[in-house]
């Protein structure tokens, strides 16, 4: 599939889905979204695929924001169908069966913070600037700022980059818990690479299943979370991955796992 605004490169069971835009800060606007809306469903649907890199065109933002040229003059019917679009993009990363690491080169801000929040994991290079600065311009993050962060760095923290518009540098997104790791930014995409490979070598169906765990589980009361990990760890069980998995062990040899 051919995009107006993403560049999409497929490689030992790695995409790499690149925002890019870069006049533009890679900004997202309706069209932009809609491309990553297509794209995301498309890489669901590959087999082939086993984790994802998302990163931004440039050496200055991985995403500058939503497009405020396009938002600008929109009524509130508009603004919420905006919104939502942003929030069909953003569930379908957070809940798409395969790993999504989000490469922060630059900028992440506003809509940009919150497309890197919707990621698994993020690394970011020593270059990324992190904030939610929607209040400086009358609004508030309509792509799920407002409870993705809290969810991540602890409610106190969130509110404070959320009230204040606040920008912050990578190290100090680190050390909120904002990002996993912050490298050189020549090394961004490699020490990316290096982890979805790592990922990718494992049982797919395994990674999904933990991943679809952690994020439901977390919205769950503790007992009824555990129990819907046992009910997963027993699906495993009716996989080729597990008992491959389990054989290579037993044998004391790397495992080749299939992805079922």
């Amino acid at each position: 599939m051919e995009f107006n605004n993403l560049l999409v490169e497929k490689s030992d069971g790695i995409a790499t889905v690149t925002v890019n835009r870069p006049r533009a800060l890679n900004a997202l606007n309706e069209e932009t979204l809609g491309e990553l809306l297509a794209c995301f469903e498309g890489l669901e649907a590959d087999a082939s695929v086993r984790a994802v890199i998302l990163t931004g065109a440039g050496e200055k933002a991985f995403v500058a924001g939503a497009d405020i040229a396009a938002m600008k003059d929109l009524d509130a019917v508009a603004a919420r169908d905006f919104a939502l679009l942003g929030h069909q993009v953003m569930h379908l990363i957070e809940h798409l069966s395969k790993p999504v690491i989000a490469a922060v080169n630059g900028f992440a801000l506003g809509g940009g913070c919150e497309l890197a929040l919707a990621c698994d994991i993020r690394f970011a290079g020593d270059n990324a600037r992190f904030g939610q600065p929607e209040v400086n311009l009358g609004v508030i993050p309509g792509f799920g700022g407002t409870q993705r962060l809290p969810r991540l760095i602890g409610k106190g923290r969130a509110k404070e980059l959320l009230f204040t518009g606040d920008m912050i540098d990578a190290g100090e997104a680190l050390r909120l818990g904002l990002v996993n790791r912050v490298v050189p930014p020549a090394e961004l995409l490699d020490a990316a690479r290096v982890l979805a490979a790592k990922i990718a070598a494992k049982g797919a169906f395994a990674v999904a299943l933990c991943k679809e765990a952690v994020n439901n589980g977390l919205e769950m009361e503790m007992d009824k979370a555990c129990r819907f990990e046992a009910d997963h760890f027993a699906l495993c069980f009716a996989t080729a991955d597990q008992k491959e998995g389990m054989s290579a062990f037993l044998e004391k040899r790397p495992a080749n796992f299939s992805g079922r």
